[in-house]
């Protein structure tokens, strides 16, 4: 299991803190007990409509995911409601619906999600259309230098750098596992960046701006580290 990416003095979130003694091995346990898997979702769902302290990340959920977000409530959104807006740097700004991004040309990426908390999920295919391709369409200006990247929960931010954005296997991601990504998976769009861990693979997102710098995101305003690379990541090469 691949180590912690490192932070500052802050430590991990207060949530994930607080609830690990009240869970112990009996997070453990509902994690392999298949019976107890039916309808867990759905519980989590309904859970974190009430849980604004983000503690609903330390429960387990179906396949080794686990549900997580840093506000109480997040709408929910699909064809009729959802847009990617693309602004910032670029030569023509664009709006994106769900339609329109399923007509462009898809790309397979298959690898493990790794967590901070510690669970892993091997060989988790993603499918969805690489970043790079829309900022292509969009036309990156000279002066950007990295990529901002907000959501719809209305708190949740990410960066990247250009470099790093256009990478292979970075993807506005459709599909996981072979299915529409849902809602309490980050549906129906989420970043998904195959070589760091899985916080900056940002859920429910809605707005991509390129900036002239990086612009740090939810998590390392709050110490975790800009640069989330797996130990085994090819950090220059181009992903896949």
């Amino acid at each position: 299991m691949a180590e912690k990416p490192k932070r500052g003095s802050g430590g991990p979130p207060v949530g994930r803190r607080a609830m690990l003694g009240m869970l112990g091995a009996g997070a453990a346990g509902l994690a392999t007990a298949p019976y107890l898997q039916r309808g867990w979702e759905n519980f989590l769902a309904a859970a974190s409509q009430v849980d604004a302290t983000g503690l609903t990340g330390l429960l387990p959920n179906p396949g080794g995911f686990r549900y997580y977000s840093v506000v109480g409530s997040v709408p929910h959104k699909d064809e009729t409601n959802y847009a990617l807006r693309v602004t910032g740097l670029v030569e023509r700004s664009r709006s994106y619906t769900l339609d329109q991004l399923r007509a462009m040309p898809q790309t397979r990426v298959v690898h493990d999600v790794v967590c901070t908390d510690g669970w892993r999920v091997a060989k988790t295919p993603f499918d969805g259309v690489r970043l790079a391709d829309i900022l292509d369409d969009v036309g990156v200006s000279s002066l950007g230098a990295a990529i901002r990247f907000t959501c719809f929960d209305g708190a949740y931010s990410e960066s990247l750098t250009l470099e790093q954005a256009r990478r292979s296997d970075v993807l506005v991601a459709l599909n996981m596992q072979d299915k529409p990504i849902t809602h309490e998976h980050g549906g129906p769009v989420r970043l998904y960046v195959a070589p760091m861990y899985f916080y900056k693979s940002a859920k429910w997102l809605s707005g991509i701006s390129v900036t002239d710098k990086v612009v740090p995101g939810y998590w390392e305003e709050r110490g975790y580290a800009v640069d989330g690379w797996l130990d085994d990541a090819d950090r220059h090469g181009e992903g896949i």
